[in-house]
């Protein structure tokens, strides 16, 4: 069993609550936080023997528009910047209301958690993202921060203590049920119980498409949550966009985190076993990691050179290129032909491509793929030309699912018919609605903050008139 520093850990369920939060990543330390800072009595119940689930195998990144590190960097970004990159990377299919509601509190989220500790650092641009705005950060402090001011005011977690079942009497959901059979009652509940990209069966259900893909994430991101929720007919959306993630390795490593590098945003090109480019490069990491999943083979290449290896920055999981070639983890040689070689390509194929690439590049001609840029609107792209030279393999990974259950704009989980399943809230990746079709870099965990946030408030607002 894991502990947390500054947040008492209870070996028994207690018998009621004010707020049940169900789940130890972004969301549900964060509604943890916000529903003990309401004053009310709130306990976190985590399946495994830790915190963290995907918040902690992800690259780390919040996507914040107006901060104080965006400033200091001379970028200028404004929130209506923000919901119109949105809208457009979600091709219009996210529900409007979810986006404005981040839009609203995405900038108050940012300043409370800095309130409490977090720190961020040097702020990138990344997929989707019109000007940079990832703001990197130590997820697994970011949690411990959290979790200790709420210790502070009197919360609760209690480690493996799998929930089975919510607890319902029939109007509202009154507690959870846990796998041992004790049952917590609470007069709300926050389910924060992440995605299912560990399980084969509701991936083959929802997502057929990813049968080739990799798998990774939380240990526990089973869909336990979503499968309660759906028990007592709460509506579900956006299955058919779950998509992998591109840049990550193809093979157990030790130094391999789960978290992929996109040196394609800083300069590289993605080729297949044929030693062709598939793509523009510049698209969001979802939509090249499709385009990679119908190549031959399961592994492309990430090729590059030195100019992009000096844009290495350890401080950014996804641009961690440095870190690979200590680890022994990326290919090198002296030359495009060297590293064909190396890979293991046709004779000739990569240094026709980069020729090609080069040639086009230097002199300003159209990208065959269409691409103009590095990172969506962000940077352009330049000849891949200064010894040495690179190549990391990367496949196509499903590390969280990017759907889930509907919520209005309290957080409530609703049914099909979009009326509030009462007492019940839901925040984080087990949520629907908000991406839509794509993803930007940075709101996976920036919806966390911001909706975790929100629904532990509102669920604190909640008074059972049971008399426990």
């Amino acid at each position: 069993m894991s502990s947390v520093p500054g947040l008492p850990v209870e070996t028994d369920p207690p018998e009621h609550v004010g707020v049940l939060v169900l789940g130890a990543g972004l969301a549900g330390c964060a509604a943890l936080l916000a529903a003990a800072e309401a004053g009310r009595y709130a306990v976190l119940l985590e399946k495994t023997g830790e915190i963290g689930g995907s918040t902690v195998k992800s690259a780390g990144l919040s996507a914040f528009a107006g901060t104080d590190e965006q400033a200091e960097q001379g970028i200028a970004d404004s929130v209506e910047l923000l919901r119109e990159d949105l809208l457009e990377v979600g091709r219009r299919r996210s529900d409007p209301a979810l986006v404005e509601l981040y839009c609203e509190h995405q900038l108050a989220t940012y300043r409370w958690l800095k309130e409490h500790g977090v720190r961020y650092g040097e702020i990138h641009a990344a997929s989707g993202q019109s000007v940079p705005r990832s703001h990197p950060t130590d997820t697994t402090r970011m949690l411990e921060l959290l979790l200790k001011a709420a210790g502070g005011l009197g919360a609760r977690i209690m480690f493996d203590a799998p929930a089975a079942r919510l607890l319902c009497d029939g109007s509202r959901v009154t507690g959870a049920r846990l796998a041992g059979g004790r049952e917590v009652r609470a007069d709300a509940v926050v389910l924060a119980t992440g995605g299912f990209s560990m399980n084969a069966e509701l991936l083959e259900t929802f997502a057929p498409q990813m049968e080739h893909a990799l798998r990774q994430g939380g240990t526990g991101n089973q869909g336990d949550g979503l499968k309660m929720a759906m028990a007592l007919g709460a509506g579900v959306r956006d299955t058919p966009y779950i998509k992998g993630t591109y840049g990550h390795f193809h093979v157990e490593h030790p130094d391999e985190d789960g978290t992929g590098i996109l040196a394609v945003y800083k300069g590289a090109i993605a080729v297949n076993r044929e030693g062709r480019r598939f793509v523009d490069e510049s698209k969001n990491y979802k939509e090249i990691g499709d385009a990679a999943l119908a190549q031959p083979g399961v592994t492309t290449w990430q090729v590059f050179d030195a100019r992009t290896m000096a844009l290495a920055n350890d401080e950014v999981p996804i641009y961690e290129f440095a870190g690979r070639e200590r680890a022994g983890m990326l290919l090198k040689a002296d030359t495009i032909a060297g590293l064909e070689t190396e890979i293991g390509l046709p004779e000739g194929s990569l240094q026709r491509t980069v020729g090609e690439y080069n040639t086009a590049t230097a002199q300003g001609q159209d990208d065959p793929f269409g691409r103009a840029h590095l990172s969506g609107g962000v940077g352009r792209p330049v000849p891949i030309d200064r010894p040495p030279f690179y190549a990391h393999p990367s496949g196509t990974v499903v590390l969280a699912t990017y759907c889930g259950l509907t919520v209005d704009t309290r957080m409530r989980v609703t049914d099909w018919w979009g009326k509030p399943i009462e007492g019940l809230y839901a925040a984080g990746e087990i949520t629907g609605g908000f991406h839509g079709v794509g993803y930007m870099t940075g709101t996976s965990i920036g919806k966390s903050g911001v909706f975790g946030r929100l629904a532990g408030r509102n669920a604190a607002g909640e008074e059972s008139e049971i008399q426990w």
